[in-house]
């Protein structure tokens, strides 16, 4: 799996060095409320865009994991408490000296 993951990845980046060695032309960005006019490469609006799309898929990816991970650390916390809880337990039986007598409630016979 590593290796396909791998091979994906070298692949990928060997297209995209392709195309910016490819698209070396200029191009005139402007942002219409803003007067400036910006000459780029093409490759380097592409990428740009590219980088801001995952930039924003990553940060709703982790903003709609924000209540998994609330989960988690919730239930985390519990689980060591528990895990003091039952230590401290154990240790209690341990330093008893007398066998533990505990009453049972007594059955009722049926007739």
């Amino acid at each position: 799996m590593r290796i396909l993951y791998r091979a994906a990845v070298i692949a990928g980046a060997l297209i995209l060095v392709l195309f910016a060695v490819s698209n070396r032309e200029t191009v005139s960005l402007t942002l219409w409320p803003l007067p400036f006019l910006v000459d780029l490469p093409v490759y380097l609006p592409l990428f740009l865009s590219l980088l801001l799309g995952f930039l924003i898929g990553a940060c709703a990816a982790w903003i709609a994991g924000g209540r998994v991970r609330r989960e988690l650390r919730r239930r985390r916390r519990r689980i060591e408490a528990l895990e003091r809880e039952l230590a401290a337990t154990q240790a209690e039986l341990k330093n008893r000296k007398e066998p533990a007598t505990t009453a049972l409630p007594a059955r009722h016979q049926t007739r």
